[in-house]
């Protein structure tokens, strides 16, 4: 019996899609913890991983009480003289209370002219938000605000 075309393409994208998903198994970009309140250090040291860390020159913007989750304002700014030899590289916002810990992810050089940024983020719940700022010579400062959450979002891990 002789197998059409049809046939033998059906059968080789099957075997193609089932390698690709035996190979990529277990593969995601960030593990989702809901309900667990992390504590700073679980926070920090996977990012920092033992580098110099001070409570210092990051100024963290943030309400104190939100009545939604789903869009609470904050603003970071890092006194930095933002040189071609001393700057910000990057400005996490990382989250105490979220399914996925580290909200944003923010790349900066001397070509931004201060270290600032302003957005909206959603968070599960109250909890502690830290902005992470590391400098071109590998420390790193931080800033830390306490929100209070009256409706939450996220916690449907969505």
């Amino acid at each position: 019996m002789r197998t059409s075309r049809r046939h033998w393409l059906k059968r080789s994208a099957s075997i193609g899609l089932s390698w690709t998903a035996l190979q990529s198994g277990s593969a995601l970009a960030q593990t989702m913890e809901s309900g667990y309140l992390k504590s700073f250090d679980d926070m920090v040291r996977p990012i920092t991983q033992g580098a110099k860390l001070l409570q210092q020159d990051v100024r963290l913007d943030a309400p104190i009480l939100a009545d939604n989750g789903s869009l609470v304002p904050l603003g970071v700014q890092v006194d930095s003289p933002m040189t071609q030899h001393n700057h910000v590289t990057h400005l996490y916002l990382l989250s105490q209370r979220n399914p996925v810990t580290q909200m944003a992810l923010f790349h900066m050089g001397p070509w931004n002219g201060r270290a600032e940024i302003h957005t909206r983020v959603r968070l599960a719940g109250t909890q502690a938000v830290v902005a992470l700022a590391r400098l071109s010579n590998g420390e790193f400062r931080y800033g830390q605000a306490d929100i209070i959450i009256t409706e939450s979002a996220c916690v449907d891990a969505s």
